[in-house]
């Protein structure tokens, strides 16, 4: 039984040493450019250098995130960054897109990359491909349940990452495009603005169906009781997420879990006291779910009345009056702590800075005690209050990362012989370091150096990582040397040992050279379509393809030559026989070598499509992303740098697919019908369930660009959406 790897976050330098002091085994982090998380602190370059240096230190790797999708503008500095992290030793780094991907594989060979969860890794299929193209590790899709995961371990040799505590998404990373397509901040380009946790009303048949708001706001994973069984399946790193979060709650997060692991690994045997998850509790979640890692039922998953950190319940509100709120408690509040009402009707929390009882200010207040305090809101006798910061315990916290460093054992081996300069041995149990004084050992002429002396100088290990946990000492009697000397050898002992522990990774750069097909254009339209009626409004037109995802309504229309199946972006099982293929992700693609591919695999960049076409992609679907100013550039440096024309197709529609979820919000409703939706700008989404998958469509009901102009740049296809409503205007 393998012990697996405690994977921590670091938003920043204070949250990456809360995380190593908290016992993680790696941290994952990311720069201020090209990570997905763009809203967190992250590093500077000299604070990568800093962090990297501290880690290693510690003997805890550091992988850093470059998993955004990659624009054909950026890739100069993209690539000078990769240099950079590889110059300075990072451990490994995280990647979504798949030309950088290939082209790293291609110039740094031995840089270890991990494929990123945005990747989309979500079956057997997909964590072969990886593991054929080189990289070292499959970050799993959040949705992927523990049977798959077995099954990937005992058929494949990657190493499989997966998270196992934090923020769930609603969508499966990588494919949700909502916040790129209503807000213009991509999730895909580390700045997602969070739609899941926005309020929608959904619609049936244009009556209002939901009574909670946040449809699409998932509780927070919570794995604790289950690591054993993560154990025994093999998975080889646990994932914590929070890169926004604070130090403290970074620092408690990973204690539990690697309290979790090692009781595990010695016992088989989980215990997590009331107070330690009521302390995680109060740090940060949305209530807790096993998640679809074990197979959590819906109604565990989904928290529909509110999004954000609920706590836990102090007491209940008893009276409000011109904005002072008076509660009865039910467990302790005291002075700075975080607390919020959840209210029917509004939420609304606050710092309590002024706390009162009969109308005279206290510091806190006891159970079964009331207290007063100033809260605007609308709230009602009843609601509850819930505590969702407690200061003593984040003092607490604060005291025992300052108090109790984490620190590595040591062994110590002093020979001290007369008319000779002390040697030190020093060891950590992988490195050996032999270091030596600058004067002879003396013979004493009175008040000779005792064991017990020597020992307490050499365990005065300062402000350094060490504890010398063990001490031999060979030395003539009655010997003599300055007390200087003894710090002199233990300060140089711990510099060489640090050196030692600070590993370099040897630097290896080639060339990046590939040869790419040149493909023959046909402008052209083709169509994607969902149902019978949609085919028959178009047979007769001059159409090259048509699309058909659902397999049943492929098998009645495929006398049409132009009549692909187009894969599904979510692929468990892996049946059809055809040649000529639509596919939109990784498992498919180098299962079928399809003929086309989707929008799904996210084609931002010249790189990307050399990888597609040299993986048997006659034509390469663009992603929605791109401008056209951005597709130019694309196509500009595709036929600078292979000397061939792209073939390109590119998705044009008003009612884009912005997301597909596990989530089967339709059965959450108990309804089978089409569902609509509404945000509160009066955004409009319609919502259908395909095969096992719901999808969330995007009508946006006008496109700000007409096709001609996709064809001027180059694009020699244009895909149109049955959805749309205008799609007979494009068609002769």
């Amino acid at each position: 039984m393998k012990k697996p790897e405690l994977l921590s976050p670091a938003g920043n330098m204070e949250c990456l040493k809360a995380a190593i002091q908290g016992g993680c085994d790696a941290v994952y982090l990311g720069g201020y450019a090209f990570g997905a998380r763009s809203f967190a602190g992250n590093f500077s370059d000299e604070e990568l250098k800093e962090a990297i240096v501290y880690a290693h230190l510690y003997g805890v790797k550091v992988y850093v995130t470059v998993n955004t999708l990659i624009y054909e503008s950026e890739v100069p500095r993209f690539i000078n960054y990769i240099d950079f992290l590889y110059h300075n030793h990072v451990d490994a780094i995280l990647i979504q897109d798949l030309g950088m991907m290939d082209f790293i594989r291609h110039m740094y060979p031995d840089l270890e990359m991990h494929a990123s969860t945005q990747m989309h890794i979500h079956n057997i299929e997909g964590v072969k491909a990886v593991e054929k193209l080189g990289l070292k590790r499959a970050v799993l899709a959040r949705e992927t349940d523990i049977d798959t995961i077995r099954n990937m371990k005992k058929n494949t040799n990657i190493e499989l990452e997966i998270f196992v505590h934090g923020a769930l998404c609603f969508c499966y990373s990588g494919q949700c495009l909502m916040s790129s397509m209503i807000g213009g901040r991509s999730g895909n380009r580390g700045t997602c603005s969070q739609c899941c946790r926005m309020p929608y009303t959904l619609y049936e048949d244009g009556k209002i169906i939901n009574q909670d708001a946040y449809v699409l706001s998932p509780k927070d994973l919570n794995s604790l009781e289950h690591i054993g069984k993560l154990i025994e399946v093999g998975v080889d790193s646990l994932k914590i997420e929070g890169r926004m979060k604070r130090p403290e709650y970074v620092y408690y997060v990973t204690h539990l879990y690697r309290k979790a692991i090692d009781a595990y690994m010695e016992t088989k045997a989980i215990t997590i006291t009331e107070e330690e998850w009521n302390t995680l509790k109060k740090l940060f979640h949305r209530e807790f779910t096993k998640g679809f890692l074990f197979h959590e039922k819906m109604e565990d998953w989904l928290n529909p009345k509110r999004p954000n950190h609920v706590g836990i319940p102090i007491g209940k509100v008893t009276s409000i009056k011109k904005g002072m709120v008076t509660c009865h408690l039910t467990s302790p509040v005291h002075q700075n702590d975080g607390i919020r009402i959840l209210g029917k009707k509004e939420d609304n929390g606050c710092i309590l800075n002024k706390i009162y009882q009969n109308q005279k200010l206290v510091s806190g207040g006891n159970s079964g005690e009331e207290i007063t305090f100033y809260l605007k809101g609308n709230f009602e006798v009843g609601d509850t209050l819930v505590l969702t910061s407690d200061d003593t315990d984040l003092k607490q916290i604060q005291r025992t990362i300052e108090s109790n460093p984490r620190r590595i054992p040591v062994k110590g081996h002093l020979i001290a012989k007369i008319g000779k300069p002390m040697e030190y041995h020093m060891t950590d149990g992988v490195h050996k370091v032999v270091v030596t004084g600058n004067i002879d050992v003396m013979q004493a002429k009175s008040a000779p150096l005792t064991e017990a002396r020597i020992k307490m100088q050499l365990e005065k290990m300062g402000d350094s990582i060490y504890t010398l946990e063990d001490l031999r000492i060979e030395m003539d009697t009655a010997i003599f040397v300055p007390m200087q000397q003894l710090n002199d050898l233990r300060r140089k002992g711990i510099e060489s040992l640090n050196q030692s522990r600070l590993y370099h990774i040897p630097y290896h750069k080639e060339e990046y050279h590939v040869e790419v097909k040149e493909y023959p254009e046909e402008l052209g339209y083709t169509v994607c379509i969902h149902d019978k009626d949609a085919y028959l409004a178009i047979q007769n037109k001059n159409i090259k393809q048509i699309y058909v995802e659902d397999e049943r309504l492929y098998q009645e229309l495929k006398k049409d030559p132009r009549v692909i199946l187009s894969l599904p972006r979510v692929m468990m099982q892996f049946e059809p026989k055809e040649k000529i293929l639509q596919a939109g992700e990784l498992g498919s693609l180098f299962y079928y070598h399809p003929t086309y591919s989707n929008f799904s695999l996210n084609v931002t960049n010249s790189y990307t499509v050399a990888f597609l076409n040299r993986n048997g992609v006659k034509r390469v679907m663009l992603s929605l992303e791109l401008s056209p100013v951005q597709i130019k550039e694309l196509i500009d440096a595709y036929q600078s740098r292979y000397h061939k024309k792209p073939n390109l197709e590119y998705f044009y529609t008003s009612t884009p697919e912005v997301m597909i979820t596990k989530f089967d919000l339709k059965a959450y409703y108990h309804t089978k019908k089409d569902l609509t939706m509404k945000d509160s700008k009066e955004h409009q989404f319609l919502i259908r369930k395909i095969g096992d998958y719901t999808r969330i469509y995007y009508q946006k009901n006008k496109t700000d660009v007409m096709p001609k102009t996709f064809f001027q740049l180059g694009i020699s296809t244009i895909c149109l959406n049955d959805l749309d409503q205008n799609i007979q205007d494009f068609l002769v």
